[in-house]
């Protein structure tokens, strides 16, 4: 729609004259020009509805033909070269095995020879007796069993995996629209009062959940790591459990778990022995010190395989390569205080697909982002100012971000999971605020979180000795 004004320079001539101001662009056109204005508008929008419908036509192409998407030939290409390459091997093992066979089979053959002289010699000067007979018998069955069952071959295979296995990574991205989790919580480990039986848990810090809703729990007091298989209803030690100490079969409190699958190995945070170790997940029996004389407290891993340390002694987060005997200070490392540059008291992080690194900053109460490469963070939740209210936290703990940039944090003192929108200046209660408790709705001073695949989420719910499950509200998706 235009509208006329006085007089103006047209946009197109250049010239004053009286014009049409053009309310979709906000430019002035003179009565000569508008028609070409509105006439260069509708090529446009030809332009726009050639667009849509080239696009429509290779929408019904996907549909009709789903075997043609990309990925389907990457599929393709590799079960065609992993089906290659063992054809290949499964040749050359059978040229092989003929090139020995018929070695072998020459050699009892030449065996056989001489045991046919042998029986036809003593036959015709009739020269033997039964321990000649008991001797032959033995030759000819050493030969029958050598050729049935070679002694000397046999087929082996390597342990050591052949072709690359590949799967499906679906990431669910647009997941937070409107989302919502159901308020009361499902206790899926412990729940069975304070204790060190396979059902029960003390003081639970942290939970990390792998893609199949395993859990692993480390649970504090009872210095080992609980893994806790979906909707089992008690847990297997697989790392510690046997008593507080430092042997290399021992833990003291620890406070965070990962699973690095490379290495298919636990990484923990074995705080009080001021070190992190590297646990086999499979039937291991020992911990491997990979860093030592820190006071370590949460741990992170990009995916490039970095390993990130929280360090409430040095406040400071140090980003480590797998091996290395010295980290890299990647945020804080300035003293503690509460300046941007700062913590006071660094506890539990997260870092994004961009390698930021998101820090509860606990006795400030707040969460800190430091973007890569940067010398100071940004406040994404809280403030400095301890309180209860939707602008506030009070000692943060667990911490993890979505790919919208939306921040969960563990309000722990005011038993409540708050989120907080990018940019937000007040975030949102999630799960919990309902004072502390032990019903469904309640938490008592929760300290981890994580989600699954499918965004339940899952909260340590530390002075209830349990793990707390809430399932997300599908009703809340967009």
């Amino acid at each position: 729609m235009a509208t006329a004004t006085d007089k103006n320079l047209c946009t197109i001539c250049n010239k004053e004259r009286r014009t049409v101001k053009c309310e979709g662009c906000s430019q002035n056109f003179c009565y000569n020009h508008l028609e070409n204005h509105r006439q260069e508008l509708s090529k446009q929008l030809d332009d726009v509805e050639v667009a849509h419908d080239l696009f429509r036509q290779t929408l019904t192409e996907k549909i009709s033909q789903p075997q043609k998407h990309p990925l389907i030939e990457q599929i393709n290409k590799w079960e065609y070269e992993s089906i290659n390459k063992i054809r290949q091997t499964a040749e050359e093992a059978r040229q092989f095995l003929f090139k020995h066979t018929t070695r072998h089979i020459t050699q009892i053959e030449d065996g056989l020879n001489k045991l046919t002289d042998q029986l036809r010699q003593c036959r015709q000067d009739n020269d033997f007796v039964e321990i000649d007979v008991y001797k032959w018998e033995e030759q000819l069955a050493r030969l029958q069993e050598e050729l049935s069952r070679p002694a000397n071959i046999r087929v082996r295979q390597d342990s050591t995996p052949f072709i690359t296995k590949i799967d499906i990574d679906v990431s669910d991205k647009d997941f937070i629209f409107n989302a919502r989790w159901i308020h009361d919580g499902i206790t899926v480990a412990g729940g069975n009062g304070q204790g060190n039986t396979l059902n029960q848990l003390y003081c639970p810090w942290s939970v990390f959940v792998d893609d199949d809703q395993t859990i692993y729990i480390a649970d504090c007091y009872n210095h080992r790591i609980l893994e806790w298989k979906c909707s089992a209803t008690y847990g297997q030690v697989v790392a510690g459990g046997n008593g507080e100490g430092n042997r290399p079969d021992q833990l003291n409190g620890p406070t965070d778990v990962i699973v690095d699958k490379e290495s298919d190995c636990l990484i923990i945070c074995d705080r009080r022995n001021r070190q992190v170790v590297q646990w086999p997940r499979r039937n291991g029996t020992n911990g491997q010190t990979i860093i030592s004389d820190i006071d370590c407290w949460s741990l992170a891993m990009d995916n490039n395989g970095y390993l990130y340390v929280s360090d409430t002694d040095h406040h400071e987060v140090r980003r480590w390569k797998m091996g290395d005997t010295s980290g890299t200070v990647v945020a804080g490392g300035n003293g503690k205080g509460n300046h941007l540059n700062q913590f006071d008291c660094p506890t539990y992080i997260f870092v994004d697909e961009n390698r930021s690194v998101y820090v509860s900053d606990q006795n400030n109460h707040r969460v800190m982002k430091w973007m890569e490469g940067t010398k100071e963070g940004i406040v994404v939740a809280g403030s400095q100012h301890q309180g209860n209210d939707l602008t506030q936290l009070s000692c943060p703990s667990g911490v993890t971000v979505d790919q919208l940039g939306t921040v969960y944090v563990v309000d722990s003192w005011n038993h409540r999971v708050m989120c907080w929108s990018k940019e937000a200046t007040q975030g949102n209660v999630v799960v919990g605020g309902n004072e502390h408790g032990e019903q469904a709705n309640q938490l008592n001073h929760p300290l981890g979180l994580s989600f699954d695949q499918k965004r339940n989420l899952y909260v340590t719910d530390q002075n209830n000795h349990r793990i707390q499950k809430f399932n997300i509200d599908s009703s809340s998706h967009s």
